[in-house]
């Protein structure tokens, strides 16, 4: 966590770092910045009943979701993909169409790692932050993977296992037949219903129940394996007896293989109703937190690394190729602990921070 007395420390810090006249490092960050996607959640008319369909009236109020596209941004999926969502005070609801020729699964037991399955993935952070966010997991067989990380793995993250959502809903429709490779199926369906509780608890605080208008940060996605039939059953395609890698396909592009980026999830937001056209508006700087978040994955875990090994205090700014026109200032700074970045909007004057374990921290 950020305290209160480093906070301060930092803030004398920046005083002088902004003022700083040394050479700055100059840093091209442009090709990371990315425009998530958004959704506007509307309230159900009361609760539903989770049987993997969406043939109840609420279900009309959502919308389908834009195609998944693949993880990367680069290709078009062979097979579409599409969602929707619904909320009310005790649970989120999640709908998924997934087009399969072939639906198979043979994973049963709770927990199990769903992803050697084809599966359908839910990321969610209720703090817009990459701290504390759930992963649950879905074959067609409806069995559940569900854990919990402190952080993502590129930052040493904890992924905690034992973390099971109590009363969370689910359940698996297939047009089709399951694990039969003499036809061609159409699709397989989920239907989820998150409890609101488990998510609250993943927030920052003050925790409490959601209100009209709160925004989140969500993703969701396929994992698409190529398969081989041995004696009538599934199984990954292997070659050279290794298996072949997965598509992964998303509702808002990574930019990269990995799921494990916070920041660079869609964005969902409570409305009452969708009835209202009105344009999204952030209720944060998105685009000024995909470039800090961008400078920190560099010096985390990326080709700037070595910076963390400089003395404790030592102030190194940082010029942003390509983005002298928004009139940022970033500087670091390195700490016993291990570095903190801050940027600074010389247009409002507002400040934002963020640590080592990229935590971070925005203006109030």
């Amino acid at each position: 966590m950020f305290s209160y007395s480093r906070f301060l420390i930092l803030g004398v810090v920046l005083f002088l770092v902004f003022s700083c006249k040394n050479q700055p490092l100059s840093l091209d960050i442009q090709a990371e910045i990315i425009s998530p996607r958004t959704y506007k959640i509307p309230q159900a008319d009361k609760a539903l009943v989770i049987d993997g369909k969406d043939d109840e009236p609420s279900w009309e109020k959502a919308p389908f979701s834009e195609d998944f596209i693949d993880i990367e941004g680069h290709k078009i999926p062979t097979q579409k993909t599409l969602l929707k969502m619904l909320w009310d005070k005790e649970f989120l609801y999640v709908y998924a169409v997934l087009e399969e020729e072939h639906i198979w699964a043979n994973l049963k037991n709770r927990d199990t790692i769903i992803f050697y399955n084809n599966d359908f993935e839910v990321f969610i952070s209720p703090s817009n932050s990459n701290h504390n966010y759930g992963e649950i997991e879905i074959n067609a067989l409806g069995t559940v993977w569900d854990l919990l990380l402190d952080r993502p793995y590129n930052t040493q993250g904890n992924p905690i296992f034992n973390w099971n959502i109590h009363n969370l809903k689910s359940a698996v429709y297939v047009e089709g037949t399951l694990n039969n490779p003499n036809d061609t199926d159409e699709f397989w369906s989920v239907e989820m219903a998150i409890p609101m509780n488990a998510l609250i608890e993943l927030k920052r605080s003050p925790k409490g129940q959601v209100q009209i208008g709160e925004q989140w940060r969500i993703n969701f996605s396929r994992v698409q394996w190529q398969h081989d039939l041995i004696d009538g059953r599934y199984y990954r395609k292997k070659e050279n007896d290794k298996f072949l890698r997965e598509d992964n396909w998303v509702w808002s592009s990574q930019g990269v293989i990995n799921m494990h980026l916070p920041e660079h999830w869609g964005y969902i937001e409570f409305t009452e109703s969708p009835e209202k056209e009105e344009p999204w508006m952030h209720t944060t700087n998105a685009r000024i937190e995909q470039i800090l978040y961008a400078v920190f994955r560099k010096i985390a875990y990326g080709p700037l690394k070595h910076l963390k090994e400089d003395p404790a205090g030592k102030i190194t700014p940082i010029h942003l190729v390509g983005l002298e026109n928004q009139k940022l200032k970033v500087t670091l700074l390195s700490t016993y602990t291990g570095f903190d970045l801050a940027l600074k909007d010389l247009n409002s004057g507002s400040v934002y921070t963020i640590n080592e374990r990229g935590y971070i921290n925005r203006p109030q």
